[in-house]
């Protein structure tokens, strides 16, 4: 599903594919749940409810448009907080019975002032039961997970600051002062690597390729450029 076309074939909307809103099956009382996604960090950021109207001015207006259960009427994502989703990407479950809204935030989701309403709940993918059942293959694969873990949480952090703009926080500097400051880090940290290497420094080159990877993952954020972006690129130029 993407920005082609909407549902009645007209360019620049979004798109449900093939499917039309009325083979959706909506509740008894007429709403689906719609899991709201970052499109870059890909953290959950909310669970809200739809009905075929909300539905139709989201895949209108490529913003998200919900149905509050408790007012009973529609309502539009950042209407007064400014803090709107736009919509890069919906997709549907294999029952189509729930939709997954993939998302560009501008601001907080929570109405807490949280990048998200799930901020609390561990997302670390650990579980606290530990079964402490191992099959083979499922071990080597826990720890291949468990390399990269800090990467994940690294963009989740820097989504929610990018979201919430908590003051005194290093990453809302960057990010209040732009583009141009983003870069002149990225480069000055690339610099900075090379003379590590140099050097010969192992130490140094650690300390100066940590501080790289981390202002080029706010660079991404920045730019609107998914991480697993890169990932898929260098996946299709490994299979070559």
């Amino acid at each position: 599903m993407n920005t082609e076309e909407n549902v009645n074939g007209e360019k620049g909307k979004l798109s449900l594919g093939n499917l039309n809103i009325a083979d959706l099956k909506f509740d008894s009382n007429g709403l689906i749940p719609a899991i709201v996604q970052d499109y870059q960090s890909k953290e959950v950021l909310t669970l809200a409810y739809m009905n075929e109207e909300s539905l139709k001015k989201s895949v209108d207006t490529a913003e998200t448009w919900f149905y509050s259960r408790s007012r009973q009427e529609l309502w539009h994502k950042g209407a007064t907080s400014g803090n709107t989703q736009k919509i890069v990407e919906l997709r549907l479950d294999c029952d189509k019975d729930a939709i997954v809204v993939l998302v560009e935030p501008a601001g907080p989701a929570c109405h807490t002032g949280a990048y998200s309403c799930f901020e609390n709940v561990d997302s670390s993918g650990e579980s606290s039961a530990g079964v402490g059942v191992v099959t083979e293959g499922v071990e080597e694969a826990s720890i291949m997970s468990d390399r990269f873990k800090i990467i994940n949480r690294l963009e989740q952090v820097i989504a929610e600051r990018d979201g919430e703009r908590p003051e005194g926080s290093y990453t809302t500097y960057l990010f209040e002062e732009g583009v141009d400051k983003i870069l002149k880090k990225v480069g000055e940290e690339a610099s900075e690597v090379i003379i590590a290497a140099k050097n010969r420094s192992k130490e140094e080159l650690t300390w100066e390729s940590a501080d790289l990877l981390f202002h080029w993952l706010v660079l991404l954020r920045e730019q609107g450029l998914p991480l697993d972006n890169v990932l898929k690129r260098l996946e299709e130029r490994h299979g070559k």
